[in-house]
């Protein structure tokens, strides 16, 4: 009965936050349909590449001492706190690749004990997802007590990752505005209108993106929930 009354709560409550946090599909398709806007992705083209433009947004963070990398051949941008190191996609075509380098630039100089902790506590959240999955599936003493004790890590896991991530969205759009309009007064080749017209189509993702994050990140752990409850109905 404990399982089925989880699956209920778990469904129940990714509804609601769909609800709570005015998720809808069309927004999901406008984050796409702007992102691969070829005018505004030839506005952007005019600015520096990647990785000029991560070093004077670190200078502006008063941070000189990460390392830069560019991965041509990845897909997602990201900073790595073990290694203290930003690595810069394949995102060279994309109007939002400012505000992008900018929230990685952003996570550098977040507090470091939270991001070795975050960073940790992910792989010790899904490496216990997965021996859940055999605790579960062997149905080792009482299994819903494995799922309980997933339920808290879960719980930790989102609380700090949200943060980070909220943190670093927020001001990562103030940042990229600062960056691009001080380059835009020392070129003759990008106009405040132009400026103007990228930012507030990134607010525009932004208003929309924000929530969206947050809301995959519990979701992606309620998913988890209910996949271990199905296992012990099952099993």
């Amino acid at each position: 009965m404990e399982y089925i009354i989880t699956i209920a709560i778990m469904a129940i409550s990714i509804i609601l936050l769909k609800i709570g946090l005015n998720i809808h599909i069309k927004d999901i398709k406008k984050i796409k349909e702007i992102g691969y806007d070829k005018e505004l992705n030839k506005i952007a083209s005019k600015f520096p590449d990647n990785k000029e433009i991560c070093t004077k947004i670190l200078e502006k963070l008063d941070n000189k001492k990460v390392k830069v990398e560019e991965e041509k051949d990845s897909k997602t941008s990201l900073y790595i706190a073990i290694s203290d190191k930003i690595i810069i996609a394949n995102i060279k075509d994309t109007f939002t690749r400012i505000q992008t380098i900018a929230h990685e630039c952003l996570h550098s100089v977040q507090s470091r004990t939270m991001l070795l902790f975050n960073f940790i506590f992910s792989n010790i959240s899904l490496l216990y997802f997965l021996v859940a999955i055999f605790l579960v599936l062997f149905n080792v003493l009482d299994g819903f007590v494995f799922i309980q004790i997933y339920i808290g890590i879960g719980i930790i896991s989102y609380v700090i990752k949200s943060y980070l991530e909220t943190d670093a969205m927020t001001k990562a759009f103030y940042i990229a505005k600062e960056y691009m309009e001080e380059t835009a007064k020392a070129s003759a080749n990008i106009t405040k209108e132009e400026v103007d017209i990228l930012l507030d189509n990134i607010a525009k993702l932004n208003k929309i993106g924000i929530s969206l994050t947050n809301f995959y990140l519990i979701v992606g752990i309620m998913l988890k929930i209910i996949f271990l409850c199905i296992m012990g109905l099952i099993f």
